[in-house]
């Protein structure tokens, strides 16, 4: 496809950002300044995206044109030349296709993680240990910040329910098809007699909303004070920090007690009900996407069955791709790159084929 034309009209309106942003009144609206420093960004990127691309198809037709030269060394030196060439252009051409879509504001968002046991008691509350421990491992690996907002451990040392807050570049974009249902195939080490069980976790990836996303007037919720329990030491227990909000429209509640500070708890519950209200308006407006790509990624909901994580056979399969991986140890300690960016190739797909692009 020619991205010509685009192109042109994305270097345009670079030129334009760059003169509005020259402006001395640039930064009295904070927050509009700081949208327009983000597409600045983002158009910056596309742009050395879009150079980069165009030097190594050039390069990729003299490396062709060279292999059928009569230098024979030369020619040797091209043909190997060529399939790194290849890949490299696909690449590019996948980053200047993904920046050229029509662009979803919600996917640079830092994210809101819950992670619950599903069904299996004891096992299914280790599982989702293991499940945080994993997304703690594979954010640190991508230089992201892991913060704890609320949690409730199991009687055996796992993990209820547990949420976090994960910030960085593209961390929603990235993390949003984690939502679902994960099913562990393993023997639980509180089994004596070595049988298989199946338990399963919930994860929701939510987008960190803002106010202008979902506004909640006072009048709609109930705020109520109480004292904290649970593990967490002295100061915890016997600080009257935990807060509970209740959303009167909806019914949801959010209850926080990570923090000592009532101030903060108060803080973080509010933002976790604004992400909550904000992923039930997504899931209103996912009835408008196409059925085929709900069909072949899903809609991210938090009650479809997405990944199991067979141990005796070693193995992690994504049953929204189809792909499995024969490396569970690695995965589990957040390696998980593999499926991850196969997700997001199939969800850049669909989406430059209902754009027109593909």
């Amino acid at each position: 496809m020619d991205y010509t034309t685009i192109i042109e009209a994305k270097r345009n309106r670079l030129t334009t950002l760059e003169a509005v942003m020259g402006d001395q009144h640039f930064f009295d609206d904070a927050k509009r300044a700081g949208e327009l420093l983000r597409e600045h960004r983002t158009l910056q990127k596309l742009l050395a995206d879009w150079d980069a691309y165009q030097k190594a198809q050039r390069e990729l037709a003299a490396s062709r044109e060279m292999a059928k030269g009569g230098d024979a060394e030369l020619a040797e030196m091209a043909e190997a030349e060529i399939p790194v060439l290849e890949r490299s252009v696909a690449a590019l051409e996948e980053q200047v296709q993904f920046a050229i879509l029509p662009p979803d504001p919600l996917e640079g968002r830092d994210a809101i993680v819950e992670i619950r046991a599903g069904t299996g008691g004891d096992e299914a509350a280790l599982f989702a240990s293991d499940l945080l421990r994993m997304y703690t491992r594979y954010a640190e690996g991508r230089g992201w910040k892991v913060e704890s907002i609320e949690g409730s451990a199991s009687d055996a040392g796992g993990l209820k329910e547990v949420i976090v807050k994960i910030s960085g570049q593209d961390v929603f974009r990235t993390m949003r098809y984690e939502s679902g249902v994960h099913r562990v195939q393993r023997v639980p080490v509180t089994e004596a007699q070595g049988r298989i069980h199946t338990s399963t976790a919930t994860v929701a990836v939510l987008p960190e909303a803002e106010d202008v996303d979902v506004q909640i007037k006072p009048d709609e919720v109930r705020i109520e004070v109480c004292r904290s329990s649970g593990a967490g030491g002295q100061g915890v227990n016997t600080t009257d920090s935990a807060v509970q909000v209740m959303h009167l429209p909806t019914g949801l509640i959010v209850r926080c007690q990570d923090g000592r500070s009532q101030i903060k708890n108060k803080e973080k519950a509010l933002s976790i009900l604004r992400s909550r209200l904000l992923e039930k308006k997504q899931q209103d407006e996912a009835a408008k996407y196409s059925s085929h790509r709900r069909s072949l990624i899903g809609s991210g909901g938090r009650e479809e069955k997405i990944r199991t994580y067979n141990y005796p056979q070693n193995r992690v399969t994504d049953h929204r791709i189809e792909t499995t991986i024969y490396n569970l140890q690695g995965f589990m300690e957040g390696r998980i790159e593999d499926i991850v960016d196969k997700l997001l190739a199939s969800d850049l797909h669909e989406r430059l084929v209902e754009a027109g692009l593909n």
